[in-house]
C-alpha cells in the first residue's frame, strides 16, 4: 500500500479544494469520497427509488462503476461512464446525499472501493470517515473544520458555479441538517480521528491551508528517508 494522506471534516469547510492542491503538490492520486456517495445518491434519484429503501439503493451503489479523471486540471467524476461533475454538485443530490450515505449497505460498498484504490498508489483521500474508518491507520490524518457562516458562503460560491442561486439562511440550515445527520448517524459518523491535526480554516487564506498539510507531509516523509 502506498502512503495514505486522509482529511476529514463537514460540508464547506474547504477540505475538496484543499485536497486537490495538495494532491497535485505532493504528486498524489486525490479521491473524493463525497463525490462517491453524491454520485450514488444521483443514481438513486434519476431511479426514482425512496432513500429509505436500503436494499435498493445498495443496489443501486453496488452496479455502479464510479471513476476519476483529470482533464485539463479539472476532477471530473464518471458513473457509469457518464460525466456527472456538475449534476452531483446540485441541491437536490446535497439534501438527500446524507440519508444516502448514511445505509450501511452504500458504506460498505463505497468503503470497500476506496481502499482498493489505495492498494497501488500514493493517495490523499477526503471525506468525513476517513481516519476514523477508512484508514485508521493512515499515515496523515487531518481534520478540516470552519465557521458556519464561512462555510455557507463557500457552498454558496459553488451552487452559483453551475447556475444555482441560493440564499445564505437557507444554505446555513442545510450544512446545519447535514452536521446533524452525519455526525448522529450509526454507521462511520463524522468525527475528528483522536490522533488528527485540526485545521481551521475560516481565516486562512486557500494558499495557507494548503501549505500546513504540504509542509507537513514533506517533513515527514523527509526525516523518514534520513532517519532523523
Amino acid at each position: 500500500m502506498g502512503i495514505v494522506v486522509a482529511i476529514d471534516g463537514p460540508a464547506g469547510s474547504g477540505k475538496s479544494s484543499t485536497a486537490k492542491e495538495v494532491a497535485l503538490q505532493l504528486g498524489f492520486i486525490y479521491i473524493d469520497t463525497g463525490a462517491m456517495y453524491r454520485a450514488v445518491t444521483l443514481e438513486v434519484i434519476k431511479n426514482g427509488v425512496d432513500v429509505s429503501n436500503e436494499n435498493k439503493v445498495t443496489l443501486i451503489a453496488k452496479k455502479l462503476n464510479i471513476q476519476f479523471q483529470w482533464i485539463n486540471e479539472h476532477l471530473h467524476i464518471l458513473s457509469n461512464g457518464e460525466d456527472v461533475s456538475d449534476k452531483i454538485r446540485s441541491s437536490k443530490v446535497s439534501d438527500l446525499v446524507s440519508p444516502v450515505s448514511a445505509i450501511a449497505g452504500v458504506r460498505n460498498v463505497m468503503v470497500k472501493c476506496q481502499r482498493e484504490m489505495a492498494k497501488h498508489d500514493n493517495i490523499i483521500m477526503e471525506g468525513r470517515d476517513i481516519g476514523t474508518n477508512v484508514f485508521p491507520s493512515a499515515d496523515f490524518k487531518f481534520y478540516i473544520d470552519a465557521d458556519i457562516n464561512v462555510r455557507a458562503k463557500r457552498r454558496i460560491n459553488d451552487y452559483n458555479k453551475i447556475g444555482q442561486n441560493l440564499n445564505l439562511e437557507g444554505v446555513k440550515e442545510e450544512l446545519e441538517k447535514r452536521d446533524k445527520i452525519d455526525s448522529s448517524r450509526k454507521h462511520s459518523p463524522l468525527k475528528k480521528a483522536h490522533d488528527a491535526i485540526v485545521i481551521d480554516t475560516t481565516n486562512l487564506s486557500f494558499k495557507e491551508q494548503v501549505e500546513m498539510i504540504v509542509n507537513r507531509v514533506r517533513k515527514v516523509l523527509f526525516n523518514k528517508r534520513n532517519n532523523i
